[in-house]
């Protein structure tokens, strides 16, 4: 007995040893049998012109927090010539803040067609030059163009769009520059006046001549990009300031003069630092905006460490409510009271916290009907060693948390997820889950922790309510590990299957090209213009759109934001798998009626007007 006891015991040791050695699961990506045979995703990224662009954030070892969160990616068409631009926040270094170098520039690429972009960004004038981070779409003037609102570690910027290739920095005389570190941000028009609003999330108070203690580094990863001597004042702390954190960043250590993750000296926060405040603008309809985010109920008085932002209508009553994904700290949902305010209806709703009751480390936010029941869902990324959620909205106010049950937990447990977005990749009728991933502890790579620095994006898919990874299944380019950060989604070779866009940190982006989704299923793309006359946003942000094709109802909006900081095109893609006609098309606009229009055909895109009617559509796939 005792010699098969050992035995026993020797093998399942072996086995373990053996596990510890396993690539980790990270970097691999199999393929399931659940993927959509002939469709797949490129790498098309070499050769677009966007491999012209590369990602700066402080130094390799990233000894403080703002060098970890990365910047996000905005996909939207500001020349108005029908095509999808691509706009990419860039970071900074610590002797840039110090005016000892010029500071890395964003870029934004004009869509030539053909898969190809040019850099535009010196003439249109939007360069930044500050440690971005976020960036959100939307027409806050009502004058038929996209204007560009950047958040940044410092002050963040409004771009005015001048109609003519150029935009104008109008954040100061905008009353919208806001100082400290901004992350989300996101248009909508909360009060129903037909202008849309602004907020901005924010995130930690790092006052760069107070910065936390860098890690004791042991020879494993050299720095090579230190902060300045006038930034590397530490941060006096008290011992045990936080418990052990699972957010960005990791926790004070008790009797140490570092912070540490798995027993290792890494960066600082945010657990042990206070907050940023959030902000809701007003908008006042002469070029101006107002704070009124302590009068409405939204400006975080418990200072909070904000990323995600998203507006949406979770309870249909036609006002916009509030989403806010918090890093370390419980999420924030805001009920639209109608008049002005909000009520804080967090753990009421079931959307601060996981099932277990338990907080979360939350990055990214994906709102979408994936269950196409008619109502919005959320899923929201999720830091190392934990679930991304997936918060079923379940009517009358109340979400569930049934990440494990729909098979999104388990999936996402290996990964540290940021940037995420539901799209219908295979055009069946049912939204899929895209997730970029990637590690803050370049130490990752040093360590046996079953994980690494870099990972390889998540594609799920939607298997009737389910989902599943479908790995290499869905092409080479899902299995490439990168340090991703911002994404978005678009068609942006408008050729009726929606592509990806992942901002990754210290590295060129990677454009995801979807090949085989329009032949895979039938689809139809909306563009909506509302009349602010009706009290509409021009963009129409905020609208939605319900499709019925086959049987199956679908529902669709045009959002600003979302996702890791990011902005996804502002058209509304279906999906209509076998159906060859749609059988009912309805807009409920933004602050408006719901009206039907008649779709002529399927395959194609189409402009709805609100004060012309539906015009006459494009020519199906260019």
């Amino acid at each position: 007995m005792t010699a098969r006891l050992l035995l026993a015991t020797a093998t399942l040791l072996a086995l373990f040893l053996l596990a510890e050695r396993t690539p980790p699961p990270t970097l691999v990506a199999p393929a399931s049998p659940d993927a959509v045979v002939g469709v797949t995703f490129t790498d098309a990224t070499r050769g677009s012109g966007l491999d012209a662009f590369h990602h700066v954030s402080g130094g390799p070892a990233k000894d403080y927090i703002v060098e970890a969160t990365g910047s996000g990616v905005a996909l939207f068409d500001y020349d108005g010539d029908g095509r999808l631009d691509v706009y990419l926040v860039n970071g900074s270094t610590w002797a840039a803040e110090a005016g000892r170098e010029k500071a890395p520039s964003a870029a934004l690429f004009h869509n030539e067609g053909g898969g190809r972009f040019k850099d535009v960004t010196a003439v249109a004038g939007v360069a930044n030059g500050r440690w971005g981070q976020g960036v959100c779409v939307g027409d806050f003037d009502n004058d038929g163009w996209e204007d560009l609102y950047v958040t940044n570690y410092g002050r963040s910027r409004l771009f005015h769009n001048n109609r003519d290739g150029t935009f104008t920095d109008v954040a100061e005389a905008a009353h919208v520059a806001v100082e400290g570190w901004s992350t989300g941000c996101a248009m909508g028009d909360y009060d129903g006046d037909g202008r849309l609003d602004l907020f901005v999330a924010g995130y930690v108070k790092l006052d760069p001549a107070r910065l936390p203690p860098a890690p004791p580094h042991d020879g494993r990863r050299a720095e090579t990009e230190t902060a300045p001597p006038a930034l590397a004042v530490a941060l006096a702390v008290a011992p045990a300031a936080a418990p052990p954190a699972k957010g960005m960043g990791a926790a004070y250590s008790s009797g140490a003069p570092f912070c540490e993750y798995r027993g290792h000296p890494v960066m600082c926060g945010p657990r042990g630092l206070k907050g940023e405040g959030d902000h809701l603008f007003h908008n006042e309809g002469n070029g101006t905006f107002t704070d009124v985010s302590a009068r409405a109920g939204v400006a975080d008085a418990a200072s909070l460490y904000g990323f995600g932002v998203a507006w949406f209508d979770f309870d249909d009553d036609g006002r916009l409510d509030l989403f806010v994904a918090n890093d370390s700290t419980p999420n924030y949902l805001y009920r639209n009271r109608g008049d002005g305010t909000f009520e804080d209806v967090s753990y009421a709703s079931g959307a601060a916290l996981d099932e277990a009751g338990h907080e979360q480390a939350h990055m990214g936010v994906a709102v979408g009907d994936y269950d196409n029941d008619g109502r919005d869902d959320l899923h929201v990324t999720n830091f190392a060693d934990d679930y991304n959620v997936l918060y079923h909205n379940d009517g009358h106010g109340l979400f569930s948390d049934v990440s494990y049950a729909a098979g999104v937990a388990r999936a996402s447990l290996p990964f540290l997820g940021w940037g995420d977005a539901f799209l219908d990749y295979d055009n069946d009728g049912r939204l899929d889950l895209f997730v970029a991933n990637g590690h803050v502890y370049p130490i990752a790579d040093d360590y046996d922790w079953n994980t690494s620095y870099r990972q390889r994006p998540l594609l799920l898919r939607n298997v009737k309510g389910r989902f599943v990874d479908v790995g290499g299944g869905a092409g080479a380019a899902l299995s490439v590990a990168r340090a991703g950060r911002g994404l978005a989604v678009g068609d942006l070779d408008d050729d009726g299957d929606v592509d990806v866009v992942i901002n990754a940190l210290d590295e060129p982006p990677a454009l995801l090209r979807n090949d085989g989704g329009n032949r895979a299923g039938h689809w139809l793309t909306v563009r909506l213009v509302g009349d602010p006359a009706r009290r509409c946003p021009r963009d129409a942000i905020g609208s939605v759109v319900f499709c019925t094709a086959g049987g199956t109802e679908q529902r669709g909006e045009v959002a600003s934001g979302r996702s890791q900081l990011s902005q996804s095109d502002l058209r509304v893609h279906f999906g209509l798998g076998a159906a060859t006609r749609v059988d009912r098309l309805q807009v409920r606009w933004a602050n408006g009626a719901t009206a039907p229009y008649t779709i002529a055909g399927v395959d194609r895109f189409v402009v709805i007007d609100q004060a012309r009617g539906l015009l006459e559509p494009s020519a199906p796939a260019r």
